[in-house]
């Protein structure tokens, strides 16, 4: 009788560990909030996972017992280091998304604009190379300014590069307005690829009409800018950008909503079918035009100008009821000395807030803490919907194969904005002083934990360009 050995069995390779974990926090997406713990390989969220588990075998972890777990924010309207006129902003790439991790937001969205005779498409490979020191990702919308026989074909490369979302300016003559020919040209075919205009809505001819009394009044100076960019102004553009909308069956996305009465002209269309979307700024929810009657009021010009104090909160109400999309920066870098230099007439003036590293604080304090807003749904606003509404899939959801871009945050902790604490390339905060909750505590971008108890940690020029995917017919319902 012979006897066999059994073979042997190879002993199990023990899993790899994992590059983070985050746990015992409230894990927060747009759709609901759980106490979970966020599993991290790779650059990617590999697992979220029940809280009672253990931790499975990690090279670091963060305890985030007592705070909120929230995606990492996407800015979906940022100006970085733009010439417009004769001044130029202070901040670059690398500047900006340093600002940007420090206040939470991990994905920055910025603007293409054509100089006098640039091509469209030629100002994206442009800014494309200027974002190669970003330290966060990035991506863009294109803009149009005069349609012709190019435009069509431009607008279908820019697609294959990811850019589908492109900016229409309905004011400022002779510089960037598009004419309503070129926005009913650009809404269609730029639906036909997948995407989706954004609109900066004011009627020019109000406003310039609004302007040239104002100078006749001798009230053209930084103080009296709400004189000269009326609401009606807003509202009469908004009405017929989105009435093109509908003739063409595009979508269309307005930026910087200031007033209830055009977020209202969207969510009316919205109800007959028209897909429209609102965007507001911290600003405009949080500021209002007193601030002109102040010692710098120069440093609050931007347009279109904050409100009286009745419209922001009448703006603020339509947030807390879910009736605004997204909240964008509109971030603008120019320094006290640049915004005095001309504050006589705010026609020439550079108009334009920073705010890239303040819009999550200023935003949480606001509608959260102050108003009730539930915070899935701050959520939505400061993260999930800027990535849907810009085709950035990936980002805006703590979820398995999504990217590793996540903020968290103590919801009772307090301290004042001031520009000596800030990381903007300016001199001002338009918000100094101000006491707010929601600064970020720790910051993982792309995997990386770039902001901790220890400081913040520069990764280097690590962000990537984000190409747009095509987005669907109904992106929010």
């Amino acid at each position: 009788m012979t006897s066999s050995t059994p073979p042997s069995t190879p002993p199990s390779t023990p899993p790899a560990p994992a590059d983070l974990v985050v746990h015992g926090g409230t894990v927060v997406n747009a759709g609901g909030s759980a106490t979970a713990t966020v599993v991290v390989t790779d650059g990617r969220i590999v697992a979220v996972q029940d809280p009672a588990l253990p931790l499975p075998p990690h090279r670091r972890a963060i305890d985030a017992a007592g705070s909120f777990v929230i995606p990492g924010g996407v800015d979906p309207h940022c100006h970085i280091g733009q010439r417009l006129g004769e001044y130029s902003q202070l901040d670059d790439y690398a500047s900006a998304s340093i600002a940007a991790l420090w206040g939470g937001t991990t994905t920055v969205v910025d603007f293409a604009i054509p100089d006098p005779g640039q091509r469209p498409i030629d100002a994206v490979a442009e800014r494309r190379k200027l974002a190669e020191i970003s330290r966060c990702d990035t991506a863009l919308h294109g803009c149009v300014i005069q349609w012709d026989a190019t435009t069509a074909g431009q607008i279908a490369e820019m697609a294959t590069t990811g850019v589908r979302t492109i900016k229409l300016f309905t004011t400022y003559k002779d510089v960037v307005m598009a004419g309503p020919d070129t926005v009913l040209e650009v809404l269609r075919t730029l639906h036909a690829q997948g995407g989706i205009a954004y609109v900066h809505a004011e009627a020019n001819h109000v406003i310039e009409d609004a302007q040239a009394s104002a100078v006749a009044a001798g009230e053209a100076a930084a103080g009296h800018m709400p004189r000269t960019r009326p609401e009606l102004a807003e509202a009469a553009a908004v009405a017929q950008v989105l009435a093109t909308a509908e003739h063409v069956d595009a979508p269309v996305y307005f930026v910087h909503q200031t007033t209830a009465e055009a977020v209202d002209l969207v969510r009316a269309a919205r109800r007959r079918g028209v897909r429209a979307y609102t965007e507001t700024c911290p600003h405009y929810l949080y500021l209002d035009e007193g601030t002109y009657a102040g010692d710098h009021p120069e440093r609050f010009v931007c347009c279109p100008p904050l409100r009286a104090p009745e419209t922001v909160a009448q703006l603020r109400a339509r947030a807390l009821v879910g009736d605004v999309d997204t909240l964008g920066s509109d971030h603008c870098c120019y320094s006290t000395g640049q915004k005095s230099e001309h504050s006589h007439d705010v026609r020439v003036m550079p108009n334009g807030l920073p705010g890239v590293e303040t819009r999550l604080p200023v935003t949480f304090t606001q509608l959260v803490v102050r108003g009730g807003m539930p915070v899935e749904r701050f959520v939505g606003m400061f993260a999930t919907n800027p990535a849907r509404l810009n085709g950035l899939t990936g980002k805006g959801v703590l979820a398995p194969g999504h990217d590793a871009d996540l903020v968290v945050l103590d919801p009772a902790g307090r301290r004042p904005a001031r520009i000596a604490d800030l990381h903007m390339a300016t001199d001002y905060s338009p918000y100094e002083g101000e006491e707010l909750a929601g600064w970020p505590s720790v910051v993982v971008s792309g995997g990386r934990v770039v902001l901790d108890a220890d400081g913040f940690h520069d990764p280097g020029p690590v962000g990537r360009a984000l190409h747009a995917d095509p987005m669907p017919d109904h992106l929010i319902t």
